[in-house]
């Protein structure tokens, strides 16, 4: 870089980046100015050099400011790169280590979990959840752990019916009421827990990873044998502190908020 007066144009710069990204639509340079606190000459010299680098797009007609071509293929590098995934792998290596169990990083797509990144521990056990595999979210602790952290709206438009509800052992919410209700009770708790939903014999406690936004964007999840008949309700507080110390710095090591 330059002079160190540089500096603050830069993050000046950013943060007109930031809020463009923020709003469903364009923007005036006056909104812009008033939201970032900024003289409207400099908002204008920002959005000016913004545009001219191709990361703002001006709409003369609207009088506004929109994100650029350039934006879009940053983003677009920053996912070719894998980034959650990169930085979730050691995060899950030491939660391992210290749990001896099976990790994941789980993500929601559309009404499924769809499972991003696995550690073993060095005698591993074999599970359905490998890298790249789907499962119904409503079932899964990962799956959940997002799902309550998501608008009720959102919630009932991927579960819009019964025939949403998949069953695999006889156990978990198979309509939207009992869901709610299970999503409620987690998010009061902290955490999401799976006893034999998925596959009989199993368990799982599940975490939120949350984005910049305070969006919940994956989930961090133990897997491990667990069999009791009829469900015996255990939560797992100890492993889920690990589990949730696991999620806070995948969500500090992304740049998100919890």
């Amino acid at each position: 870089m330059g002079a160190s007066s540089d500096v603050p144009a830069l993050r000046r710069g950013l943060a007109v980046l930031r809020l463009l990204a923020s709003r469903p639509g364009p923007l005036s340079a006056a909104a812009v100015a008033r939201e970032l606190s900024l003289p409207r000459s400099t908002t204008y010299h920002l959005l000016a050099e913004l545009a001219a680098a191709g990361f703002a797009t001006h709409f003369p007609e609207e009088r506004r400011y929109g994100l650029g071509v350039a934006a879009f293929e940053l983003g677009s590098a920053y996912l070719r790169h894998d980034p959650l995934e990169r930085l979730a792998g050691p995060v899950l290596r030491r939660l391992v280590d210290s749990a001896g169990r099976t990790a994941h990083l789980g993500v929601l797509h559309g009404a499924e979990s769809l499972y991003l990144v696995r550690e073993q521990p060095r005698q591993p056990t074999t599970i359905v959840s490998d890298v790249g595999v789907r499962l119904p979210a409503h079932l899964t602790a990962s799956g959940r752990a997002v799902l309550g952290r998501l608008p009720a709206a959102q919630v009932r438009a991927l579960f819009p019916g019964v025939a949403s509800f998949v069953d695999r052992t006889g156990r978990g919410p198979a309509d939207l009421p009992s869901l709610r209700r299970l999503l409620a009770a987690e998010r009061r708790r902290g955490w999401s827990v799976e006893d034999g939903y998925v596959t009989a014999g199993f368990a799982s406690v599940a975490a939120p990873v949350f984005d910049h936004g305070r969006r919940p964007i994956a989930a961090v999840t133990v897997t491990f044998r667990h069999d009791c008949a009829p469900e015996c309700g255990e939560t797992w507080p100890e492993l889920a502190a690990e589990v949730g110390r696991s999620a806070d710095e995948l969500t500090s090591r992304i740049g998100g908020r919890s």
